[in-house]
C-alpha cells in the first residue's frame, strides 16, 4: 500500500510538473532577459542606455512575476527527483551482496583456510 501512495504522489507531481512546463519556459526566458538587462545595466556608462536597460529589465521582471506559477512546476520537479534518488538507494540497500548464500560460503571457506594454514595443516 506505501509503494501504491509514493507512486500515486509521483504520477501526480509529474503531471504538475507537465502542466507547469510552458510557464517554467517562459520564466527561464524572461529570467535571461533580467539577468542580462542586469548585466549590461551595470556595464553601461551613459545615462540614456541605462535608461534603456533599465526598462529591459523592468518588462524581464513583470515576465517574472506573470510566470510565478512555474515555480510549483520547479518544486514538483525537484520532489520527484529526491524521491527518485532515495528509491534507488533503497533498492540498493535491497540487494545487498551479504544476503548471498554463495558470497557467504566463499567468506566462510577462506576463513576456513586461513584457519588451518594457521594451524600447519
Amino acid at each position: 500500500m506505501k509503494k501504491f501512495c509514493i507512486l500515486l504522489l509521483g504520477i501526480i507531481l509529474a503531471i504538475i510538473a507537465l502542466t507547469n512546463l510552458g510557464s517554467m519556459i517562459g520564466f527561464a526566458i524572461c529570467l535571461l532577459i533580467v539577468y542580462y538587462s542586469l548585466k549590461q545595466f551595470l556595464k553601461t556608462e551613459s545615462t540614456g542606455q541605462k535608461i534603456l536597460w533599465g526598462i529591459i529589465g523592468l518588462i524581464g521582471l513583470s515576465g517574472l512575476l506573470g510566470n510565478l506559477p512555474a515555480l510549483v512546476g520547479i518544486a514538483a520537479i525537484c520532489i520527484l527527483y529526491v524521491g527518485y534518488k532515495h528509491w534507488k538507494k533503497e533498492k540498493a540497500e535491497d540487494t545487498n551482496p551479504e544476503d548471498d548464500p554463495f558470497t557467504n560460503f566463499e567468506s566462510q571457506w577462506n576463513e576456513l583456510e586461513k584457519n588451518l594454514k594457521n594451524k600447519g595443516v
